[in-house]
């Protein structure tokens, strides 16, 4: 049996995989408009990600952290945490060699859902010990952040349409610039616990360090993943949703990229600052419901978007939870008994 030290360290590596996996998937989320509009090549448009992203996980990734880590399977072993996340990182492998932006928070969640479901075949917990209300909770943050995005994206667009005449090429690429740095932002401080955030309570428990320390650790350990991830293999998912969802111009990547970052930074922010803990929306929703949003407004009907892509890319995200609940319990079948429990 390995000792708890080795398994954290395996623990991290395998956060520190998912993290990779988020910035190889996700980069195109702040960055897609930018690229589409060509206001930043994606060399330059990953790089800026990769910064502010990491500034949003240091300055705000604990709001998020916190409900992954500890409002949906109580871990009962080092095994857990290990298997949610290669679970995740498993299936989202899989997706980002397809070019399909599937979600990450779905991904997470539906990692730790399989690792209780192993809990409960094995007769560690009962189905009672499983958060289903903070899913419900999550699931309709889901529902209702692309529908946000949308409506926004809609409204902006015609707000930069009617302001554009008087607005030179040089002031709106320096808008459509700025809004990809708040998304970045907004992402970072979402999407890092989707890396780290079961690792939450272990890591304070075995490094013994206060919270803010532990979550200044992982915050790190998932941003430099994340960049990592999106200098790597970012490049594929941004070309299918930069070029092949919508054809974006200033207009329409500067609307649709404030929608986006807006709606993720709320759903950050606000459920933490009244209710204790962050919402783990997909940021992957909200950012493409967005680029779909502005192409309706844009064409005043369906037909300015690709509807191939988008019901490919949604077919994805309804495969995303079960795969990853999947590949999580039977990864989790496998370690139980190679790992100690807690």
């Amino acid at each position: 049996m390995l000792p708890p030290e080795a398994i954290l360290l395996i623990g991290y590596a395998a956060a520190l995989y998912m993290a990779w996996n988020i910035g190889a998937n996700d980069a195109s989320n702040p960055t897609e408009t930018a690229v589409g509009s060509g206001a930043l090549n994606i060399r330059q448009a990953i790089l800026l990600f990769s910064v502010f992203a990491g500034l949003g996980a240091v300055l705000q990734g604990y709001m998020v952290m916190k409900t992954i880590g500890k409002g949906i399977t109580p871990f009962t072993d080092l095994a857990g945490p290990l298997a949610a996340v290669i679970g995740a990182g498993l299936w989202i492998t899989i997706a980002t060699y397809k070019g399909l932006p599937i979600s990450t928070s779905q991904s997470i969640v539906g990692g730790v859902f399989g690792v209780g479901f192993s809990y409960i075949l094995l007769g560690i917990i009962s189905i009672n010990d499983i958060g289903f209300s903070v899913l419900v909770k999550i699931v309709l943050s889901w529902i209702l952040s692309p529908l946000l995005s949308i409506a926004l994206a809609i409204l902006l667009f015609y707000l930069f349409k009617k302001i554009a005449p008087r607005i030179n090429a040089k002031i709106f690429r320096a808008l459509l610039i700025g809004s990809l740095l708040f998304s970045a932002y907004s992402f970072g401080a979402n999407d890092v616990g989707n890396a780290t955030g079961v690792y939450l309570v272990i890591t304070s428990k075995y490094l013994g360090l206060p919270d803010v320390q532990t979550r200044l650790f992982l915050a790190i350990l998932g941003s430099i993943g994340i960049a990592l991830g999106a200098f790597t293999m970012g490049k594929r998912v941004i070309a299918t949703v930069a070029y092949k969802i919508t054809r974006l111009d200033y207009v329409t990547g500067t609307a649709a990229e404030y929608a986006n970052a807006l709606v993720v930074w709320l759903f950050t922010t606000i459920p933490y600052m009244l209710f204790g803990f962050g919402m783990p929306i997909s940021t992957t929703h909200a950012s493409v419901s967005a680029v779909i949003g502005v192409g309706i407004a844009r064409a005043k009907s369906l037909k300015g978007v690709n509807m191939k892509i988008v019901t490919m890319i949604v077919a994805s995200w309804l495969l995303t939870l079960p795969a990853a609940a999947f590949f999580a319990l039977i990864t989790h079948q496998l370690l139980y008994r190679l790992i100690p429990q807690i």
